[in-house]
């Protein structure tokens, strides 16, 4: 099969499409004809060498969202072979979604809704289950609960607001001002231009706030935090300052896990219409460098998925 293979740490002439041997199924595992994938933050950092990269195996397939049909299934699987599934694999393991098949447990897997297509699929999972596992499972958001967002634009930015909104909290929610319309079609009650206004001089009395930029952003919103309130920083949530600053408020450390049930979850939003992924651009395998650029501007609205 063909698969994109980290072939060594660092810029993206390290990611080469070649031939590997197909993956085989044991365990309980169910074999996926992928037929999108979705990309990641997470994927050009572990690229870099970051992260878990010094735990993968040999050979490195990047990748944890996958969308794809089942070619293969073990004894009294779940699903059947020709069943639509997506899911996000694997995660913080190594997924091995860069690939034109992957194994997977059936656990980390649901079934597509029959109005979602497989381009749709793959670009869910990761961003869809980070934003309802902080969000609805940890914080418990909740009816009027006042909620910030930052970096509202961006995968898991965009799905948070409509899993927010959808459960009636008021949303306000920082982007570029080229993101104010998208956002405000997205229903976000608040929008803050954080290139030409400081968010932490205008939001008080914060009920939850959704770190998805990092370092001082992260530090700044603990500011508009009430007493009592969460603060869920995705990508800095070792800061020794943010853990200790205030010790009024939460500020767990949350790492989104491969869950079937989730997934089961973020299915029937997608189903009901109640979430909608928003694919910024469409890829082919060998246009995978092209992908990994966009993706390290961290400019990217909504989700890069690449088609096979």
């Amino acid at each position: 099969m063909k698969a994109i293979v980290v072939e060594k740490f660092g810029n993206v002439n390290g990611l080469v499409l070649k031939e590997v041997k197909n993956p085989i199924i044991s365990n309980g595992e169910i074999l996926i004809k992928v037929k999108a994938f979705g990309l990641n933050p997470v994927d050009y950092k572990t690229r870099q060498g970051g992260g878990i990269a010094s735990k993968m195996q040999n050979p490195i397939i990047l990748g944890w969202e996958i969308a794809g049909i089942v070619e293969e299934v073990s004894t009294n699987s779940k699903f059947k072979v020709g069943d639509r599934v997506f899911g996000m694999i694997n995660f913080p393991g190594q997924g091995n979604a860069y690939a034109e098949y992957v194994k997977a447990m059936p656990e980390h897997l649901a079934i597509i809704p029959e109005n979602i297509s497989f381009e749709i699929a793959s670009s869910a999972p990761l961003a869809s289950l980070t934003a309802y596992q902080t969000l609805v499972k940890y914080a418990k958001i909740k009816k009027n609960d006042k909620v910030l967002i930052h970096a509202g634009a961006g995968g898991v930015g965009h799905i948070a607001i409509q899993i927010a909104k959808n459960i009636g909290a008021y949303v306000i929610s920082t982007a570029s001002k080229r993101n104010e319309k998208f956002l405000k079609e997205l229903g976000v009650d608040e929008f803050i231009d954080y290139t030409s206004s400081k968010f932490q001089d205008i939001v008080s009395n914060v009920d939850i706030v959704l770190d998805c930029v990092g370092g001082d952003v992260g530090l700044n919103s603990l500011q508009t935090l009430r007493q009592g309130g969460i603060m869920i920083s995705i990508p800095s949530p070792f800061n020794p300052e943010l853990n200790n600053k205030r010790k009024d408020i939460d500020t767990p450390w949350i790492l989104v896990q491969s869950n079937g049930d989730d997934m089961n979850k973020i299915s029937e939003l997608l189903k009901d219409e109640k979430i909608k992924v928003h694919i910024q651009k469409t890829y082919k395998m060998n246009e995978i460098k092209d992908a990994h650029n966009q993706l390290e501007t961290r400019k990217t609205r909504g989700k890069l998925i690449v088609k096979i």
